[in-house]
Protein backbone atom coordinates (compact mmCIF):
# COMPACT_ATOMS: atom_id res chain seq x y z
CA UNK A 1 0.00 0.00 0.00
CA UNK A 2 1.19 3.63 -1.01
CA UNK A 3 0.56 6.23 1.69
CA UNK A 4 0.08 9.67 0.04
CA UNK A 5 -1.77 12.48 0.33
CA UNK A 6 -4.83 11.31 -0.24
CA UNK A 7 -4.96 8.45 2.46
CA UNK A 8 -7.46 8.45 4.63
CA UNK A 9 -6.67 7.81 8.43
CA UNK A 10 -8.44 6.24 11.31
CA UNK A 11 -7.07 4.86 14.86
CA UNK A 12 -7.50 3.49 18.12
CA UNK A 13 -7.56 5.79 21.37
CA UNK A 14 -7.27 4.50 24.80
CA UNK A 15 -4.86 3.82 27.69
CA UNK A 16 -2.82 1.17 27.66
CA UNK A 17 -2.86 -0.06 24.02
CA UNK A 18 0.02 -2.56 24.11
CA UNK A 19 -2.23 -5.13 23.75
CA UNK A 20 -4.16 -3.99 20.57
CA UNK A 21 -4.55 -6.15 17.41
CA UNK A 22 -7.29 -3.16 16.15
CA UNK A 23 -4.02 -2.22 13.20
CA UNK A 24 -3.60 -5.42 12.11
CA UNK A 25 -7.43 -6.08 12.03
CA UNK A 26 -8.57 -2.96 10.30
CA UNK A 27 -4.87 -2.35 7.55
CA UNK A 28 -5.87 -5.63 6.55
CA UNK A 29 -9.11 -5.16 5.49
CA UNK A 30 -8.25 -2.32 4.25
CA UNK A 31 -5.42 -3.49 1.70
CA UNK A 32 -7.58 -6.28 1.15
CA UNK A 33 -10.26 -4.69 -0.50
CA UNK A 34 -7.77 -1.45 -1.73
CA UNK A 35 -8.97 1.77 0.21
CA UNK A 36 -6.49 4.31 0.29
CA UNK A 37 -6.39 4.36 4.33
CA UNK A 38 -4.72 3.99 7.33
CA UNK A 39 -5.19 2.61 10.74
CA UNK A 40 -2.98 3.82 13.84
CA UNK A 41 -2.59 3.11 17.87
CA UNK A 42 -2.55 5.95 19.68
CA UNK A 43 -2.00 5.83 23.08
CA UNK A 44 -3.30 8.84 25.02
CA UNK A 45 -4.66 10.69 28.73
CA UNK A 46 -6.08 13.27 27.07
CA UNK A 47 -8.57 12.12 25.42
CA UNK A 48 -10.52 15.74 25.15
CA UNK A 49 -7.57 16.57 23.15
CA UNK A 50 -7.89 14.09 21.26
CA UNK A 51 -11.36 14.48 20.11
CA UNK A 52 -10.10 18.06 19.21
CA UNK A 53 -7.44 16.56 17.46
CA UNK A 54 -9.20 14.09 15.21
CA UNK A 55 -11.57 17.64 14.18
CA UNK A 56 -8.11 19.63 13.40
CA UNK A 57 -6.60 16.57 11.53
CA UNK A 58 -9.48 15.61 9.25
CA UNK A 59 -9.21 12.09 11.26
CA UNK A 60 -11.85 10.55 8.93
CA UNK A 61 -12.98 7.75 12.21
CA UNK A 62 -11.85 6.33 15.82
CA UNK A 63 -12.29 3.44 17.76
CA UNK A 64 -12.88 4.05 21.37
CA UNK A 65 -11.14 1.19 24.10
CA UNK A 66 -10.63 1.59 28.01
CA UNK A 67 -11.18 3.92 29.67
CA UNK A 68 -12.94 6.28 27.73
CA UNK A 69 -16.01 4.61 26.02
CA UNK A 70 -18.13 6.31 28.92
CA UNK A 71 -16.18 9.31 29.22
CA UNK A 72 -16.19 10.52 25.58
CA UNK A 73 -19.70 10.84 24.87
CA UNK A 74 -20.08 14.10 26.70
CA UNK A 75 -17.56 15.41 24.10
CA UNK A 76 -18.98 14.12 20.74
CA UNK A 77 -21.08 16.07 18.78
CA UNK A 78 -23.92 13.42 18.18
CA UNK A 79 -24.43 9.90 20.04
CA UNK A 80 -26.43 7.35 17.76
CA UNK A 81 -29.49 6.15 19.52
CA UNK A 82 -28.21 2.51 20.38
CA UNK A 83 -24.95 3.95 22.16
CA UNK A 84 -26.87 6.62 23.76
CA UNK A 85 -29.09 3.57 25.37
CA UNK A 86 -26.18 1.76 26.18
CA UNK A 87 -24.70 4.61 27.62
CA UNK A 88 -20.90 3.93 26.01
CA UNK A 89 -19.16 5.08 22.64
CA UNK A 90 -16.53 2.56 20.87
CA UNK A 91 -16.57 4.46 17.14
CA UNK A 92 -16.66 7.40 16.06
CA UNK A 93 -17.15 8.53 12.37
CA UNK A 94 -16.42 11.76 11.75
CA UNK A 95 -18.55 13.69 9.48
CA UNK A 96 -16.77 16.66 7.92
CA UNK A 97 -16.12 17.98 11.91
CA UNK A 98 -18.97 16.76 13.19
CA UNK A 99 -18.48 13.80 15.57
CA UNK A 100 -20.95 11.20 15.58
CA UNK A 101 -20.78 8.29 18.40
CA UNK A 102 -21.37 4.44 17.62
CA UNK A 103 -21.82 1.22 19.76
CA UNK A 104 -20.62 -1.57 17.76
CA UNK A 105 -19.60 -4.26 20.95
CA UNK A 106 -23.12 -4.62 21.53
CA UNK A 107 -23.78 -6.63 18.01
CA UNK A 108 -20.28 -7.83 17.88
CA UNK A 109 -20.82 -9.44 21.34
CA UNK A 110 -24.52 -10.65 19.78
CA UNK A 111 -23.23 -12.34 16.97
CA UNK A 112 -20.16 -14.32 18.61
CA UNK A 113 -22.60 -15.33 21.09
CA UNK A 114 -25.94 -16.61 18.79
CA UNK A 115 -22.50 -18.33 16.87
CA UNK A 116 -21.97 -20.67 19.79
CA UNK A 117 -25.76 -21.16 21.95
CA UNK A 118 -29.37 -20.18 21.96
CA UNK A 119 -29.71 -16.87 24.38
CA UNK A 120 -32.78 -17.31 24.80
CA UNK A 121 -34.44 -17.61 28.31
CA UNK A 122 -31.17 -17.97 29.42
CA UNK A 123 -29.22 -16.09 32.82
CA UNK A 124 -26.10 -14.75 32.31
CA UNK A 125 -23.42 -13.41 34.61
CA UNK A 126 -21.71 -10.16 33.53
CA UNK A 127 -18.42 -9.55 35.24
CA UNK A 128 -17.68 -6.19 35.24
CA UNK A 129 -19.18 -2.78 35.11
CA UNK A 130 -17.24 -0.97 32.36
CA UNK A 131 -17.76 0.20 28.50
CA UNK A 132 -18.02 -3.59 27.15
CA UNK A 133 -20.47 -4.80 30.39
CA UNK A 134 -22.77 -1.91 29.36
CA UNK A 135 -23.38 -2.69 26.04
CA UNK A 136 -23.32 -6.81 26.30
CA UNK A 137 -26.17 -6.28 29.34
CA UNK A 138 -27.96 -4.16 27.00
CA UNK A 139 -28.01 -6.54 24.47
CA UNK A 140 -28.42 -9.66 25.98
CA UNK A 141 -31.35 -7.85 27.68
CA UNK A 142 -33.34 -7.15 24.40
CA UNK A 143 -32.51 -10.95 23.17
CA UNK A 144 -34.51 -12.49 26.19
CA UNK A 145 -31.54 -13.34 28.51
CA UNK A 146 -31.81 -12.77 32.31
CA UNK A 147 -28.80 -10.56 33.53
CA UNK A 148 -27.16 -10.01 36.25
CA UNK A 149 -23.91 -7.93 37.19
CA UNK A 150 -20.81 -8.71 39.47
CA UNK A 151 -18.24 -5.98 40.02
CA UNK A 152 -15.91 -6.03 42.84
CA UNK A 153 -16.52 -2.37 43.03
CA UNK A 154 -20.04 -1.85 44.46
CA UNK A 155 -20.28 1.39 43.58
CA UNK A 156 -20.37 0.99 39.96
CA UNK A 157 -21.75 -2.27 39.76
CA UNK A 158 -25.16 -0.77 41.40
CA UNK A 159 -24.85 2.12 39.10
CA UNK A 160 -24.63 -0.75 36.17
CA UNK A 161 -27.26 -2.64 37.29
CA UNK A 162 -29.87 0.31 38.08
CA UNK A 163 -29.14 1.15 34.20
CA UNK A 164 -29.88 -2.40 33.19
CA UNK A 165 -32.64 -2.84 36.07
CA UNK A 166 -31.24 -6.52 36.47
CA UNK A 167 -29.30 -7.53 40.27
CA UNK A 168 -26.24 -6.37 41.47
CA UNK A 169 -24.17 -9.12 42.85
CA UNK A 170 -20.29 -8.27 44.94
CA UNK A 171 -18.15 -10.61 43.63
CA UNK A 172 -17.21 -12.21 46.75
CA UNK A 173 -20.74 -13.24 47.03
CA UNK A 174 -21.03 -15.72 44.36
CA UNK A 175 -20.90 -18.84 46.05
CA UNK A 176 -24.74 -19.63 45.57
CA UNK A 177 -25.28 -17.80 42.15
CA UNK A 178 -25.48 -19.97 39.02
CA UNK A 179 -26.45 -19.28 35.21
CA UNK A 180 -26.33 -20.66 32.22
CA UNK A 181 -23.56 -17.86 30.98
CA UNK A 182 -20.87 -16.37 32.43
CA UNK A 183 -19.23 -13.10 30.63
CA UNK A 184 -15.83 -11.84 31.83
CA UNK A 185 -15.55 -8.09 30.68
CA UNK A 186 -12.57 -6.35 32.77
CA UNK A 187 -9.11 -6.26 31.02
CA UNK A 188 -8.04 -8.80 34.21
CA UNK A 189 -6.02 -11.48 32.37
CA UNK A 190 -5.21 -9.47 29.47
CA UNK A 191 -1.57 -9.50 27.75
CA UNK A 192 0.81 -9.55 29.58
CA UNK A 193 -0.94 -10.05 33.02
CA UNK A 194 -2.17 -13.65 31.16
CA UNK A 195 -1.40 -14.94 34.85
CA UNK A 196 -4.60 -13.08 36.37
CA UNK A 197 -8.50 -14.08 37.00
CA UNK A 198 -11.15 -12.29 38.98
CA UNK A 199 -13.71 -14.71 38.62
CA UNK A 200 -13.58 -17.63 41.54
CA UNK A 201 -13.21 -21.07 40.05
CA UNK A 202 -15.85 -22.80 42.06
CA UNK A 203 -18.79 -20.86 40.38
CA UNK A 204 -17.96 -22.29 37.23
CA UNK A 205 -20.06 -25.42 36.72
CA UNK A 206 -20.42 -28.32 33.98
CA UNK A 207 -22.75 -27.02 31.32
CA UNK A 208 -22.14 -23.52 31.58
CA UNK A 209 -21.04 -21.75 28.55
CA UNK A 210 -18.30 -19.38 29.64
CA UNK A 211 -16.99 -16.43 27.58
CA UNK A 212 -13.89 -14.22 28.11
CA UNK A 213 -14.47 -10.61 25.74
CA UNK A 214 -10.14 -10.56 26.06
CA UNK A 215 -8.78 -11.62 22.69
CA UNK A 216 -5.11 -11.51 23.62
CA UNK A 217 -4.03 -13.79 24.92
CA UNK A 218 -6.56 -15.52 23.27
CA UNK A 219 -6.68 -18.41 25.79
CA UNK A 220 -6.95 -16.49 29.13
CA UNK A 221 -6.56 -18.08 32.34
CA UNK A 222 -10.39 -18.12 32.95
CA UNK A 223 -11.31 -19.86 29.54
CA UNK A 224 -8.48 -22.51 30.42
CA UNK A 225 -10.37 -22.42 34.15
CA UNK A 226 -13.82 -23.16 32.54
CA UNK A 227 -12.63 -26.16 30.02
CA UNK A 228 -11.06 -27.59 32.81
CA UNK A 229 -14.39 -27.69 34.82
CA UNK A 230 -16.45 -28.95 32.02
CA UNK A 231 -18.12 -25.86 30.64
CA UNK A 232 -18.25 -24.55 27.03
CA UNK A 233 -16.11 -21.69 26.22
CA UNK A 234 -15.98 -18.92 24.00
CA UNK A 235 -12.76 -16.39 23.50
CA UNK A 236 -12.89 -12.82 22.76
CA UNK A 237 -11.73 -13.22 18.98
CA UNK A 238 -15.60 -13.54 17.68
CA UNK A 239 -16.74 -10.29 19.61
CA UNK A 240 -13.40 -8.27 18.35
CA UNK A 241 -14.06 -9.64 14.64
CA UNK A 242 -17.61 -8.76 14.37
CA UNK A 243 -17.54 -5.22 16.41
CA UNK A 244 -14.40 -4.21 13.94
CA UNK A 245 -16.29 -5.53 10.99
CA UNK A 246 -19.36 -3.37 12.23
CA UNK A 247 -16.87 -0.60 12.88
CA UNK A 248 -15.82 -0.87 9.41
CA UNK A 249 -19.07 -0.61 7.54
CA UNK A 250 -19.72 2.75 9.42
CA UNK A 251 -16.45 4.18 8.54
CA UNK A 252 -16.65 3.07 4.60
CA UNK A 253 -19.93 1.74 3.74
CA UNK A 254 -18.17 -1.03 2.31
CA UNK A 255 -18.93 -4.99 3.34
CA UNK A 256 -15.33 -5.53 5.30
CA UNK A 257 -13.32 -8.84 4.61
CA UNK A 258 -14.21 -10.88 7.53
CA UNK A 259 -12.19 -14.04 6.25
CA UNK A 260 -9.14 -11.61 6.03
CA UNK A 261 -9.67 -10.14 9.04
CA UNK A 262 -10.20 -12.94 11.02
CA UNK A 263 -6.86 -14.65 10.20
CA UNK A 264 -4.69 -11.68 10.18
CA UNK A 265 -5.50 -11.52 13.43
CA UNK A 266 -5.11 -15.60 14.49
CA UNK A 267 -1.65 -15.00 13.30
CA UNK A 268 -0.99 -12.33 14.85
CA UNK A 269 -1.38 -13.76 17.96
CA UNK A 270 -0.01 -17.08 17.27
CA UNK A 271 3.28 -15.16 15.97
Amino acid sequence: MIIDQHTDLYGVVGYPLCHTMSPIMHNTAFEAIGVNAIYLAFETRDIDGCLKGIKALGIKGMSITLPYKSSVISLLDEVDGLAKKIGAVNTIVNKGGHLVGYNTDAIGALKALEEKIELSGKTCLIIGAGGAARAIGFILKKNGVEVKVVNRSTERGRALAHSLACPFIHIDQLANTGADLLIHTTPVGMTPYNYQCVVPEHILKKGMAVMDIIYNPIETRLLTMARARGCLTINGLGMFIHQGAEQFRLWTGIEPPIGAMKQAVKEALRN
